[in-house]
């Protein structure tokens, strides 16, 4: 495969069929529509029947192609295309059997083989089960979540088409990458070789097929759908575990695999059981690890249901009301009454967990400020009167009330970066940032404004406060 892979490799590069070169073949408007699975612009566009053409229709726009014009975009390749079941002949015309897309990272170019992409104007049929999924946007949500560090040993488990993997080869010394299904392993064996990357692939669930072994990271899109036992599940996002245990289990088992200060980072639904905190009920999962969840969305039960089975193309199917039933009645019997959705980052050194939910904007990727948030609570130490701290680059205030008033009604300091956070301030706090420059010490700026304002407890009020404007981004010392 290797060989084969090196020839298909170097005949994108002569067609241009890059994230670049397509998006210089298609005009904005057929790149827009391609977007929202259109690809009647796209068609119109790729008539000159040029190499890159060929490579558009086939893999991206799902369309035929003559056999004649595939061999010319594929000179070298062509037969063991055939002989791999990457393109099939129908007659005189070709189609592809998988999708071949390319993808870019910050200084890389890469192409993915992953299943055909569904729902392509307008058509929708269900998914095999073991359907492997391409290049989506939870994937991506990963790769923006994982944190930007150089390391030895990296887990990948529930791999898939190999996204996260691509990700991490430039930064990290050895990959192992996981899956149950035996089609995503061929297809990350294949994306792999196609770009010319060494990665340990194995078969098997969770953290079976590395027992005994540790890494500095794992990150996992898991099938995390929480749906009930069916003949129809789909490998990529469904599993035979009950609820959110797959989940549980990934990251309650995650410090036994990790080295000391290692990093496991996976996406997550969870359930919200009636009578019970969902901060708890992951606070069970990580023990007395370091840990941060954020619930980026809650779905109710409806919402849920019909969520997913849209996205397993089952909407306006005969089936659609009587799973749409049985998975609503099989969630009450859980007592689920929310789904959360969200990340979960876990550090393997002594903490808790920090649990909250933002459903609000943030800066991409967020990986370098996951890092940046724990090594300072890592590293601010107990007493803070000494430090000398400045105001971070980003942050602004904002300020509102009636004109002519001696004092705002209000006062939000708000950071630009990262989480995008915004804190509400009164005068005083106002006034110590405002005073952040670096010059003098935490105690001595409260010393000055209790002297101002003839007060004497503003190092019990406001040290919290202080901490929490250093732990969040909005003070560096």
């Amino acid at each position: 495969m290797d060989a084969i892979a090196e020839q298909l490799r170097a005949e994108f590069d002569v067609a241009g069929y890059t994230v670049e070169g397509v998006a210089e073949r298609l005009s904005g408007l057929a790149s827009g529509a391609l977007g929202r699975n259109e690809t009647t612009l796209a068609y119109r566009e790729t008539a000159a029947g040029e190499p890159i053409d060929a490579m558009i229709r086939l893999f991206l726009l799902q369309r035929t192609v003559s056999a004649e014009t595939v061999r010319k975009a594929f000179p070298q390749t062509y037969q063991e295309l055939l002989a791999l079941g990457i393109i099939v002949e129908r007659g005189g015309d070709v189609v592809a059997a998988v999708d071949i897309r390319p993808h870019a990272g910050a200084e890389r170019q890469w192409w993915v083989v992953a299943d055909l992409m569904p729902g392509l104007d307008g058509r929708r049929e269900p998914m095999r089960s073991d359907y492997v999924l391409g290049i989506a946007p939870a994937s991506l949500s990963l790769v923006n979540l994982t944190v930007p560090i150089k390391a030895g040993k990296a887990l990948d488990v529930g791999t898939g088409c190999g996204i996260q993997a691509l990700h991490l080869s430039d930064r990290v010394d050895h990959i192992v990458a996981t899956d149950v299904n035996p089609r995503a392993l061929r297809l990350t064996r294949w994306t792999a070789a196609l770009n010319g990357i060494d990665l340990d692939v194995r078969e098997g669930s969770l953290y079976e097929p590395v027992a005994g072994e540790r890494f500095d990271l794992i990150v996992s899109n898991p099938p995390y759908v929480i749906a009930p036992p069916s003949d129809g599940r789909l490998t990529y996002r469904e599993t035979g575990f009950a609820g959110d245990a797959v989940v549980e289990q990934l990251v309650r088992q995650a410090p036994g695999q990790l080295t000391e200060g290692g990093w496991c980072q996976l996406l997550a639904n969870w359930t919200c059981i009636k009578g019970e905190d969902w901060r708890e009920r992951i606070a069970g999962w990580t023990g007395d690890r370091a840990a941060w969840a954020v619930q980026r969305e809650q779905l109710d039960p409806a919402e849920y249901v019909e969520l997913w089975l849209r996205d397993a193309g089952l909407h306006g199917r005969p089936e659609y009301t009587s799973r749409y039933d049985a998975w609503l009645r099989w969630l009450d019997e859980q007592q689920v009454e929310a789904i959360g959705m969200g990340w979960i980052n876990l550090r393997n050194l002594p903490g808790s967990l920090d649990a909250e939910e933002w459903p609000y904007e943030i800066e991409q990727p967020i990986g370098p400020f996951v890092l940046d948030r724990f090594e300072r609570r890592e590293g601010l130490p107990a007493e803070l009167t000494s430090l000398h701290l400045v105001v971070a680059d980003d942050v602004v205030q904002e300020t509102a009330g009636q004109p002519g008033a001696e004092d705002p009604a209000t006062i939000v300091l708000r950071r630009q970066r990262g989480m995008r956070r915004a804190e509400q301030a009164d005068t005083v706090l106002a006034g110590f940032v405002g005073a952040c420059d670096g010059d003098l010490s935490v105690g001595q700026i409260l010393d000055a404004l209790g002297s101002l304002l003839e007060r004497d407890d503003l190092h019990a009020e406001y040290l919290p406060k202080v901490r929490n404007l250093v732990l969040e981004g909005f003070l560096d010392y």
